[in-house]
């Protein structure tokens, strides 16, 4: 069911993203009297799950899901249909329009896609508000467990104060900026200090698979007493918090295992926090330094706040407030991307080994369905797309503008033929990418 439920996610998403980027290119088309041949939700390689021709168009959906087209009669695009090129040029072809339209109909996709995004975070910044956690509010600092962040020399209880120089406001900047920062200034025990990352800082997270990098310190909560654990008679129940083990304080999950290792093979007093109230209940540490019980390091807010832990501040906005805070959001989010595209073609930073393709995409969705986070997920996939299309590979949207662009500076025109060959090269760089993108996938899901 979970399966059903992540893939039904990634191929609505999906196929929104490409009806609406090709939508972007078909209505300028039409309004500029162009011919559109094709409108193809996925590819139709020799095979068509459904078509059905309307006026000039036919419109179908292609059995391959890798993307999507419109096929616009004049154009040198995928189709490399050389032999309607090879024929005079016609008045409701792309090549016979004036420049400035066909600059606008190549822009029109990833105008959708901006705007797209653009739209969906007003929506949900007026929907469902910002429900977040001031970095002011972690008062005994994070969780960070990775041997490769330990070994650049940020510690769990670190307090993360700045990156770069820039004040870290709340707790959901954390991750990202350390990824791609420099320079960390951490509170260590009341005492400030800096912390220089080295260049390949995301390379090596990326090498050493370790799951998790910085997180929230939560509760060690038990959800599971098994039948056969040793500690099954000992009282304690599923729901139950351990927040001190004989004379060691356990607020967070991450105390308890050094404590569990200096009480091993002895019987502890645990201080277990139930139903609002402190009891005392004798527990048995196994030689092997474990209690035999199942439990969860994750909570909701809603539960870290019930207990005290954090304190989330939650912003309503109106209809009107929604507009320039949801323009902010997609203008933060591009400028993200692109930073993470930077440190991608950077080979010194490593960023290229995280480089995913359709896997990473799909696991990207939640095993359960919720609206905030399709939406959430889909406003980014969808700057993702746009940001893709503007690369100057002439096989995507913005290789033809570039070539637009030289012809209307020059006021020359480039030839089909270099065109043609153009296309071809650029395509061969796009199955490059695209090869290179799902190879990461397959090897991440069979050496890691």
């Amino acid at each position: 069911m979970e399966f059903v439920i992540k893939i039904s996610q990634f191929l609505l998403s999906l196929s929104l993203l490409i009806v609406l980027h090709e939508f972007g290119h078909f209505i300028p088309a039409k309004l500029f009297k162009t011919r559109v041949e094709k409108f193809y939700l996925f590819f139709d390689v020799k095979y068509s799950l459904f078509k059905k021709k309307i006026g000039d168009t036919v419109y179908g959906i292609g059995w391959l899901p890798l993307g999507g087209y419109v096929k616009i009669s004049g154009m040198i695009d995928e189709s490399m249909d050389t032999e309607q090129m090879a024929q005079p040029p016609q008045p409701w072809e792309f090549r016979s329009k004036p420049a400035w339209q066909r600059l606008i109909i190549m822009l029109g996709g990833v105008t959708v896609n901006f705007l797209l995004a653009i739209l969906i975070y007003i929506g949900m910044s007026y929907f469902y508000g910002d429900k977040f956690l001031p970095n002011d509010n972690i008062k005994d600092g994070l969780l960070i467990e990775s041997p490769v962040a330990n070994k650049a020399g940020l510690l769990t209880g670190d307090k993360i104060i700045a990156v770069d120089g820039d004040k870290i406001e709340t707790f959901s900047e954390i991750p990202e900026k350390v990824l791609f920062g420099k320079e960390i200034t951490i509170e260590r025990n009341g005492q400030q200090s800096t912390i220089i990352l080295p260049q390949d800082f995301l390379a090596q997270l990326i090498d050493s698979n370790h799951k998790g990098f910085i997180d929230l310190r939560m509760p060690f909560a038990i959800v599971q007493v098994p039948d056969s654990s040793h500690n099954k008679t000992s009282g304690i129940r599923k729901g139950d918090i351990i927040v001190a083990l004989n004379d060691v304080n356990t607020k967070y999950a991450d105390e308890v295992k050094p404590a569990l290792e200096k009480f091993k093979g002895q019987q502890v007093e645990a201080t277990v926090l139930r139903d609002g109230s402190d009891i005392s209940i004798p527990l048995t540490v196994s030689n092997e330094s474990k209690l035999g019980l199942v439990y969860s390091s994750g909570a909701t807010p809603e539960t870290l706040e019930a207990l005290g832990y954090y304190h989330f501040e939650t912003k309503k906005y109106d209809f009107f407030e929604s507009f320039p805070v949801g323009l902010h959001k997609a203008k933060e989010k591009v400028s993200s991307y692109i930073t993470q595209f930077k440190a991608i073609f950077t080979p010194s930073t490593g960023a290229y080994k995280g480089v995913g393709g359709f896997k990473a995409i799909y696991d990207i969705f939640p095993n359960y369905w919720n609206w905030q986070n399709f939406w959430s997920i889909t406003a980014f996939l969808s700057i993702m797309l746009g940001v893709l299309n503007l690369l100057p590979i002439p096989a995507l949207d913005g290789g033809h503008v570039v070539f637009l662009l030289y012809e209307m500076i020059s006021g020359r025109k480039p030839g089909d033929k270099f065109l043609e060959y153009a296309q071809m090269v650029g395509f061969i760089l796009l199955i490059a990418l695209v090869l290179f993108a799902n190879g990461n996938d397959i090897f991440k899901a069979i050496f890691k």
